[in-house]
């Protein structure tokens, strides 16, 4: 199966690399970001050959796509080959609450580990399949830890995670009990994040760190590929966009992600227009937005004390590209403060059965607050990336739901 990747541009400095082993520019050190040859796959690529494809995992997508797995990978059903193609339904009972025409939800509370993350971690299990590294280590508040962890088990890589001291527990067990080698980082998710480069460095490790590792992005803009298609069922072309996306931040990967994708089927001429993407920081992790309100690229370190452990990042190692995915689009940024993100929890459960983290709620807050500062206007059709499941935080979700009534009669039901 053939595809179209040509290397890596730098989102510094314009830099052009070939296709290799590479994670940072190694001239400015900013992050990078992969290239295709769009005139070719206009030539050679048939958009509806591929919605005709019956394989729906993300490797439905392969001609956009960097890489493929090995064909021994892909010749048995597992989590890595079949990665990809969550719901997408409608949220009535949203559209009415916000008085919005179309409601979507993208929920990738579905995929194997629950998580979002999954879709990088394939990306990169794949790569190292190809070249037969090893080892994959990462940080991670959890879930892009238990998603390498889950894509890792049953293949011939090993995961080795550094997770912050604090992690959910839900999080930490799920990396455990699929093997990877856990170590509990005495500090924050950055402190994190430079002993996984340091590690890599010192033990030959491949690095699937969010942001810095390429890749990582070229799995996520799949979801992007599937909300476009899935929006063109039953229309004459076979992908569609809509008008806004919300996205919960952190690290900025998502949201840079899933606006790839877009520009990828944009700059082929799949879809006739870009959808505005409306960003979703943490109030308690402020980095990401102080740079947006301040019209700067840089974004400066910010102790980050949100309970959402899915968005909280002193600084996002993704920033840069997640600033251009809001900017070039027209989007905004909105905070959600923790307490609104817990209420969201519960709203998402009983209005749409999606059971999801406080960070995935916080979708939900940037709906009503980007409804509210008409950057969504009432005849917009809206999708809400849902990023992980509320399985995965319970410590936090029990914090706004009843305890259980104690009984030891029927006399003592009451209804």
């Amino acid at each position: 199966m053939k595809h179209f990747h040509t290397g890596f541009r730098c989102l510094g400095c314009n830099s052009h690399f070939d296709i290799g082993d590479i994670y940072n520019c190694p001239k400015c050190g900013s992050n990078l970001d992969a290239t295709y040859d769009y005139e070719a796959i206009k030539r050679e690529v048939d958009p509806q050959q591929i919605v005709a494809d019956k394989n729906r995992s993300i490797w439905h997508y392969a001609p956009l796509l960097p890489l493929i797995p090995p064909d021994f990978v892909m010749q048995v059903p597992t989590p890595l080959s079949t990665i990809g193609w969550s719901p997408l339904y409608r949220a009535s009972n949203l559209e009415t609450g916000t008085a919005t025409r179309k409601i979507w939800l993208k929920d990738d509370t579905r995929l194997p580990s629950a998580s979002f993350k999954d879709r990088a971690s394939a990306m990169v299990v794949a790569y190292a399949l190809t070249k037969n590294i090893e080892t994959i280590c990462c940080a991670s508040t959890g879930n892009a830890a238990s998603a390498l962890a889950t894509m890792c088990s049953g293949m011939t890589v090993k995961a080795v995670i550094f997770c912050p001291e604090g992690t959910p527990e839900g999080k930490l067990a799920q990396t455990l009990i699929h093997g990877a080698k856990v170590y509990s980082v005495q500090g924050s998710y950055t402190q994190a994040v430079h002993l996984a480069q340091q590690a890599a460095a010192q033990f030959g490790w491949h690095n699937r760190n969010t942001g810095r590792n390429p890749y990582t992005r070229e799995g996520k803009k799949t979801a992007g590929f599937e909300i476009a298609e899935q929006l063109g069922e039953g229309d004459k072309k076979p992908f569609r966009a809509p008008d806004v996306i919300v996205v919960p931040v952190g690290d900025g990967n998502i949201v840079s992600g899933i606006y790839k994708g877009f520009c990828d089927l944009f700059a082929l001429g799949w879809i006739e227009k870009m959808p505005k993407f409306i960003g979703v920081t943490a109030h308690l992790a402020p980095s990401l937005y102080r740079a947006w309100q301040s019209g700067g690229e840089v974004c400066h370190e910010i102790p980050s004390t949100t309970i959402a452990s899915g968005i909280s990042v002193d600084v996002p190692e993704d920033g840069v590209a997640a600033l251009r995915a809001i900017r070039d689009t027209g989007g905004i940024f909105v905070e959600a403060t923790d307490e609104e993100m817990l209420e969201a929890v519960v709203t998402m459960a009983r209005e749409t059965s999606v059971f999801c983290e406080p960070s995935c709620a916080a979708a939900y807050v940037g709906l009503l607050k980007a409804r509210q500062l008409g950057a969504i206007r009432p005849d917009d059709e809206v999708v809400l990336q849902m990023t992980a499941s509320g399985f995965k935080d319970l410590r936090s979700v029990l914090r706004v739901v009843p305890k259980p009534i104690l009984v030891r009669s029927l006399d003592q039901i009451m209804f």
